[in-house]
């Protein structure tokens, strides 16, 4: 027999708990990237005037970095908390945490006002919303993961990372509104600070949706083990237990994200500056093609997702990071021909060929650790590496291309992290058949197999 741990969730209540994840990942996504598009639309003038409009644009994406600076910070926080408290709690916080820095953007007084003050008034909120992105990823992906069974998890698990697209959706959708219906002197004046301020409106909808939902099985049962082996032994930190378990989980999951990370930063948000700087083409255009591209992003990761439960994560996720590497140049010569039709092309294959390392990644990452070091594990992999990832490749593509005048190094420079990920996805071990319920990591050197596992229950 199944014990209640493994066994999957009434069909009624694991929908219910996939749209709470969606909803909450899809509002703290559309948060961080309504940033990144406005810091290459709008912040250079608006808080860096002084400077010279590339400059402004680096310092401007220098400040879109400092969000995922504070993301391995939230990863360890919400993580121990996770860890020991429960998935639901933190994921609630981190709604909020996001929602509300977010919301203070859209009043943010900007340099013309108050001089100096408003740019780290700027950088402050930034790194209140990273810190809370930081947190939000594990825990919605593994509320998810820890509700499903492992035949269709990559399936179930994927529909979180949906939430990624589904916020770069909205808030391209928002700003490509905007700037369809104001001028570009009404939209640099207060048309930017609409789509900010409507996060509060959608914070509302999703801690009503979030709070609704369970705690996961897997964790309450891991939860009452630990409780009852506490009096004889204590129980290590999870971190201090996933450095000491899973430090090598932890390398092949920062590895894993190179080439996601970077690839989608380099075609979602920098794109904005290349198309508009060096290919002559108007922002409403390369707006409209990243708005059309996620909504096939969105729709390709769920079916990703159910591949990687028939054929494994690995090969689906190898797929995805060598199809990105080779992309690359034509990528760029695509966009070079400032035709909409090819900007689109160029931006929908790229995000296509992510969607194969997003969509496998949560299922991927959640069967790598143990249930009371999972929530820490997945997040110190996935948020380290956005570090060195994710949080300069806007940075670094916007500098080589002022100091080169060419796409080829910025070609060059996500083909690197492709190969990268390749190596860290090639050495690791196959995880589709693994049970969440199967192996928890004990005090000592060796595991101890939950009830589900000595029951033979798979």
């Amino acid at each position: 027999m199944s014990s209640p741990a493994s066994a999957p969730p009434a069909p009624s209540n694991l929908p219910r708990i996939v749209a709470a994840s969606l909803i909450g990942t899809t509002i703290e996504w559309y948060d961080f990237f309504l940033y990144g598009s406005a810091a290459a639309l709008v912040f250079n003038k608006l808080f860096f005037p002084d400077s010279d409009p590339l400059v402004g644009t680096l310092l401007s994406f220098l400040t879109y970095a400092v969000g995922f600076a504070a993301r391995p910070l939230g990863a360890l926080v919400f993580g121990h908390y996770g860890d020991r408290l429960g998935r639901k709690k933190l994921l609630v916080l981190s709604l909020l945490l996001m929602g509300g820095a977010t919301f203070a953007i859209g009043l943010l007084p900007t340099h013309a006002t108050v001089g100096s003050a408003a740019p780290v008034l700027l950088t402050t909120l930034r790194l209140v919303q990273g810190f809370a992105l930081g947190g939000e990823w594990g825990g919605a992906v593994l509320l998810v993961s820890e509700h499903g069974d492992a035949r269709r998890r990559g399936f179930w698990a994927a529909w979180p990372q949906t939430g990624a697209p589904a916020g770069q959706l909205l808030a391209t959708g928002v700003l490509s509104l905007l700037t369809a219906v104001l001028s570009d002197d009404a939209f640099g004046t207060w048309g930017w600070r609409i789509p900010f301020l409507l996060s509060g409106v959608l914070v509302i909808v999703g801690l009503w949706i979030r709070l609704s939902v369970d705690e996961s099985p897997v964790f309450k049962e891991a939860l009452q083990r630990a409780e009852s082996r506490r009096a004889e032994k204590p129980e290590k930190l999870p971190l201090v237990s996933v450095l000491r378990h899973h430090w090598k989980d932890v390398l092949v999951a920062m590895g894993a994200r190179m080439a996601e990370n970077i690839s989608y930063y380099v075609i979602t948000a920098f794109i904005l500056v290349y198309a508009t700087t060096s290919a002559g083409v108007s922002k409403q255009t390369a707006l409209n093609a990243v708005l059309v591209a996620s909504a096939v992003h969105f729709a390709v990761i769920p079916a990703w997702g159910a591949l990687s439960d028939r054929v494994g994560r690995r090969p689906v996720y190898l797929l995805g990071a060598a199809g990105v590497g080779l992309w690359m140049f034509p990528f760029f010569r695509l966009i070079d021909t400032g035709s909409f039709g090819y900007l689109l092309l160029a931006v929908t294959v790229g995000l296509v060929l992510h969607g194969a390392m997003y969509a496998p990644q949560a299922a991927f990452f959640a069967e790598m650790f143990a249930t009371r070091m999972r929530y820490s594990g997945a997040s110190i992999g996935a948020q380290f590496a956005s570090v060195a990832a994710g949080a300069p490749a806007p940075l670094i593509a916007t500098a080589l291309l002022s100091d080169y005048g060419s796409s080829t190094p910025i070609a060059l420079y996500v083909i690197a992290a492709a190969v990268l990920t390749l190596i860290a996805v090639g050495v690791a071990k196959e995880t589709r058949h693994r049970d969440l319920a199967e192996v928890e990591a004990g005090d000592d050197d060796h595991a101890e197999a939950s009830p589900a596992a000595k029951a033979g229950t798979v």
